[in-house]
């Protein structure tokens, strides 16, 4: 067996997509970008559904443009991971779309591209695979984790057969609520990486349950070869387990993790320093919930959720909300608890609990998806379900979804207009004229600037009897490791 176990950094993405609503901007990145490239990651994940859609309709910074300046600053490779037709929103775009962008992401010098279907129906994401490969990036592709009665080793054994067989580069496992449990990795995690062969494995767990950390240590003994984690400020809670922490296991383990310690706490110490100076929260690590299993709702949305009830008055009915989410699922056929399907569930189980009636009323995107409109389900909806929707077996859809659907940019060079870039074609197919308007013009410079507080935290690195400093900066008091 292969003694190496190397790391994937997604603090630049998914972790504050999970800890800070997806609201981290270039200038936050830029300042640590140094550090993080002599961390020692294979790999840095740097955009994904959520960033680049939240930086167009909150942030207002032209994701193309962070991909650039990423792309350009690290030495490490970088990774974007997209959602198969889905791309970056919960809209589906035709095969075209799907293959610019994989140009367009390679030119800006993107060197993996990660990509995932929410159903694991993998002829959706056989456009990205094909685009990627033929544009010069490899290729990892994701199967997402779930439990349901249909979701065994053996469903899992045979989509992993299915990635092999589309070449994939690398094989992920995705588990976005943190629902894996070392007791059940034990048994699934041998048998996939016997199924992929060749093809390394990799885990992207997240620590809803708390036990993440265990998790990513069976995968390491099982023979995975990558494991996506976070820098500790911004991991743990509904976020990815801590570099430090996972990294320290592997080394017990007798690993090889090519990490560097020193530039890791450099990179902690910067995000520390963040979520002090602009109020962010810090990731936690979680207490086991045993509701978890049944709902195995992503935390991130069940904040956001709470949040909203709140303000309508209503927050006393999310256990409610939460223990129907579960019904409207297995309603569903269990769908995965990932975006799009994910709201999508919510939205139903809200309808039918405030309503005071089950599925009075059916939004179109759920009746879409029981009709196979997104792609193959898991299992047969109910027939409860289906009575209320009026589905019509005649209505189901046995296509790749993606065939179904008319080229996509001769309307989107349209509205560029002449002249437009790749970039700028790619916007107006994704957006309306309102939010692309405030992202055309030049390329911002983002300052690569060395704060006082990075002086400091070198100048501990380099006093070989230090480990620790306890210190105030502007006003407040940190901790940095050395």
């Amino acid at each position: 067996m292969d003694d190496a176990f190397r790391f994937i950094d997604v603090t630049l993405r998914d972790a504050h997509q999970c800890l800070w609503s997806t609201r981290m901007t270039h200038a936050q990145m830029a300042p640590v970008l140094p550090a993080l490239d002599r961390a020692g990651y294979a790999f840095v994940n740097i955009m994904g559904g959520a960033v680049f859609d939240v930086a167009v309709r909150f942030l207002k910074e032209n994701p193309w443009h962070r991909i650039a300046m990423l792309c350009e600053r690290l030495a490490t490779p970088c990774d974007a991971l997209t959602r198969g037709h889905s791309l970056y929103t919960f809209e589906l775009f035709p095969d075209d779309v799907v293959e610019l962008n994989s140009q367009v992401l390679a030119r800006l010098g993107v060197r993996v591209l990660t990509v995932y279907d929410a159903l694991n129906d993998n002829r959706n994401i056989e456009s990205s695979v094909r685009s990627a490969r033929e544009a010069g990036m490899k290729v990892n592709t994701m199967m997402t984790y779930t439990l349901s009665p249909v979701h065994t080793d053996v469903y899992f054994v045979e989509r992993t057969r299915e990635l092999v067989a589309l070449g994939s580069d690398f094989i992920s496992v995705k588990d976005p609520t943190g629902l894996l449990t070392p007791e059940r990795a034990r048994t699934l995690f041998p048998a996939l990486v016997a199924a992929a062969g060749a093809v390394p494995m990799q885990l992207h767990s997240h620590c809803q349950s708390g036990l993440a950390p265990a998790v990513y240590q069976v995968a390491i003994e099982s023979g995975f070869r990558y494991g996506y984690t976070a820098s500790e400020p911004l991991a743990n809670g509904a976020s990815l387990p801590a570099t430090e922490a996972v990294e320290a296991r592997a080394r017990a383990l007798g690993r090889d993790t090519g990490i560097d310690r020193a530039a890791l706490a450099e990179v902690a110490a910067w995000f520390a320093w963040l979520c002090e100076r602009d109020g962010k929260p810090r990731g936690r690590a979680a207490t086991f919930d045993p509701a978890l299993y049944e709902h195995q709702v992503p935390g991130g949305m069940i904040s956001n959720l709470r949040s909203q009830l709140e303000t309508m008055g209503m927050g006393h009915r999310l256990p409610e909300i939460l223990e129907e989410a579960a019904r409207v699922r297995r309603d569903l056929g269990y769908p995965i608890l990932v975006s799009p399907f994910a709201q999508y569930i919510i939205t139903q189980a809200v309808l039918n609990v405030v309503q005071g009636e089950r599925y009075r009323t059916i939004p179109d995107e759920v009746r879409r998806y029981a009709a196979g409109g997104y792609g193959r389900l898991a299992a047969h909806p109910s027939d409860e379900f289906l009575d209320r929707a009026n589905l019509r077996e005649a209505e189901g859809v046995d296509e790749r979804p993606g065939a179904l659907l008319a080229p996509g940019l001769p309307a989107a060079r349209a509205r560029a207009g002449a002249g437009a870039s790749d970039e700028d074609v790619l916007l107006c197919a994704f957006y309306d004229d309102a939010l692309v308007a405030p992202l055309r013009g030049p390329r911002p410079v983002v300052p690569e600037r060395t704060t006082p507080l990075l002086e400091l935290v070198r100048w501990i690195d380099r006093q070989r009897d230090v480990r620790y400093a306890r210190v105030r900066f502007a006003g407040t008091e940190i901790t940095l490791s050395a």
